[in-house]
C-alpha cells in the first residue's frame, strides 16, 4: 500500500515545513509515502465559501484515481489513540488497498462532491489547530503508527 497526504496551500511557516521534511524522511523507511501540496485558489477573496470549497474539491479529485482509498482529516471525523491509529493502518494494508490518500482540506472544510466521494473521516483533535500545524500532526503520527507496528520505542503507553 501508498499512502499519500494532499494538502490545500503552500507551508510558510520555515520551522513547520523543517519538521514535516524531517518526518516524511523517518516515514519513508517504513511505506511509500508522498506529500502532495494543492496550490491556493487564486483570488480566494472574491469567492464565497461555498464557490472556495467546489474549486479546493474540484482539484483534490483529479488528484485521485479510480482504486485510491480517500480518507478526510475532518474535524467530525473518528478519533484515535495512536495505538489504535496503528491497528486501522494495518487493516488497510491487510485489506489489498493500493493507495491511501488522506487530505487536509482548505480553511472552509470539504465540498460535497468530496465529502461524497471519501471513504471515511478522522480527527486528529477535538481543538482546532491550523492547517500547516494538521500536516506536521498527521505525518507525525503515520510516522509513529508505524513504529508501532513495528514494535520500535517511539511511542510509549
Amino acid at each position: 500500500m501508498k499512502i499519500k497526504l494532499i494538502a490545500i496551500g503552500k507551508t510558510d511557516n520555515k520551522s513547520l515545513q523543517t519538521l514535516i521534511e524531517t518526518y516524511q524522511g523517518r516515514l519513508k523507511h517504513y511505506i511509500n509515502f508522498q506529500f502532495e501540496i494543492i496550490p491556493d485558489i487564486k483570488n480566494a477573496k472574491h469567492l464565497s465559501e461555498q464557490q472556495q470549497k467546489e474549486k479546493e474539491g474540484n482539484l483534490i479529485l483529479k488528484k485521485l484515481v479510480a482504486t485510491d482509498q480517500l480518507i478526510l482529516l475532518d474535524e467530525k471525523g473518528t478519533e484515535f489513540k495512536s495505538v489504535d491509529f496503528s491497528k486501522y493502518l494495518q487493516k488497510k494494508m491487510n485489506s489489498g488497498i493500493k493507495q491511501l490518500v488522506l487530505v487536509i482540506g482548505g480553511p472552509y472544510g470539504f465540498s460535497e462532491a468530496v465529502y461524497k466521494k471519501s471513504q471515511g473521516k478522522i480527527s486528529l483533535s477535538k481543538m482546532t489547530f491550523s492547517h500547516q500545524m494538521i500536516r506536521l500532526f498527521a505525518i507525525e503520527q503515520l510516522y509513529r503508527a508505524f513504529t508501532i507496528l513495528k514494535n520500535e520505542p517511539y511511542h510509549h503507553e
